[in-house]
């Protein structure tokens, strides 16, 4: 089967000079994808002009318009119709692609994915979920900032579609959930995550209850689910503390010159460390709950780290996502 993916070739901080680059990469590495870059033609095809590939596996679909990176969802909705991004998304309505994978504003990649392709019966909001590095591999977590202040429904959801991303992509057939608290205790927490608790305990998923802040990388859980607003400030904690210590391992081992010997033996060590925690290694952030799949990449995303993005989608085309996510909603309905 070919699977096709649309690239909002303009959107993101860098726009073509990732996104044209990362997309070849693509195509050298999965022999069964094909790729519409979606955006101004003649700059794209320009870029293209400097590098070999295989034409007949992709194509340039013009569009006049770019959502900026500060626009507002409402405006993008409305106004740019003709954006890259609006039609890369009508590309997958149409099934003339099987997914989209966008670098450009989050909110406006939301508001206008959510219009464009629509809800999956039975989920209230789509959900941004990504995958953090721990000690024993990976967690999926969600949300991660498109939503803030959810109900116990909403939670319940978010786990549900977690869970379900985690079998498909991870070919894990029991994976375990949780919560993300204050503490493991049943008293403790907003009245939406005693809720969602309660929800949760009487579903056919692997829940296994609540986990704080400090065991979101140790590994014992699959999927953690959250509000997003909660869920984005972990993220954004890890990132800041991921870039600290490579911060300061770099100034203790240039203090000196036996310190620079040293960093010289630990090239290995240090190399094996960075790629464990390198956040470009787990960019693509799929937008769950939708009917057809959407992936966003981070918007400072390189064009190894886009290219990861569009990975994401490839297999989340294989592994069928939202058809699995539809059918565990519906078996949620009428626990």
């Amino acid at each position: 089967m070919r699977i096709s993916i649309a690239i909002d070739a303009m959107g993101g901080d860098h726009g073509i000079s990732v996104t044209v680059p990362a997309s070849l990469t693509a195509l050298k590495k999965f022999i069964d994808i094909s790729i519409i870059l979606v955006g101004n033609k003649q700059l794209i095809e320009e870029k293209l002009s400097q590098y070999s590939f295989d034409s007949s596996r992709i194509s340039v679909y013009h569009a006049e318009q770019i959502v900026e990176m500060d626009e507002l969802p409402s405006k993008a909705l409305r106004n740019k119709r003709q954006s890259s991004m609006r039609l890369a998304l009508n590309l997958v309505k149409d099934d003339k692609a099987d997914a989209c994978v966008s670098a450009g504003n989050t909110g406006a990649l939301m508001a206008v994915s959510k219009f464009v392709l629509k809800m999956i019966p039975g989920v209230t909001r789509p959900a941004i979920c990504t995958a953090m590095p721990t000690m024993k591999g990976h967690v999926h977590m969600l949300d991660l900032g498109a939503n803030v202040g959810v109900d116990g429904e909403t939670l319940s959801q978010f786990a549900l579609m977690g869970s379900v991303l985690t079998q498909a992509v991870d070919d894990n057939p029991s994976p375990k959930v949780a919560l993300l608290n204050i503490g493991e205790e049943e008293i403790k927490g907003h009245q939406r995550i005693k809720d969602a608790n309660s929800i949760l305990k009487t579903s056919q998923i692997n829940y296994v209850g609540y986990v704080e802040g400090d065991e979101i990388f140790k590994g014992d859980v699959d999927i953690i689910a959250c509000d997003g607003f909660d869920g984005n400030i972990a993220l954004k904690s890890s990132e800041g503390v991921a870039k600290m210590i490579t911060f300061f391992l770099k100034a203790a081992f240039k203090k000196n010159i036996f310190t620079k010997l040293i960093a010289l033996i630990s090239i290995p060590v240090l190399k094996s460390f960075k790629e464990k925690i390198d956040p470009s290694r787990y960019n693509g952030a799929p937008l769950l709950g939708l009917k057809k799949i959407v992936i966003k990449s981070h918007g400072g995303a390189d064009s190894f780290s886009f290219f990861n993005a569009i990975a994401e989608a490839r297999l989340e085309v294989s592994k069928n996502v939202p058809e699995k996510i539809a059918y565990g909603i519906k078996d949620l309905l009428v626990r």
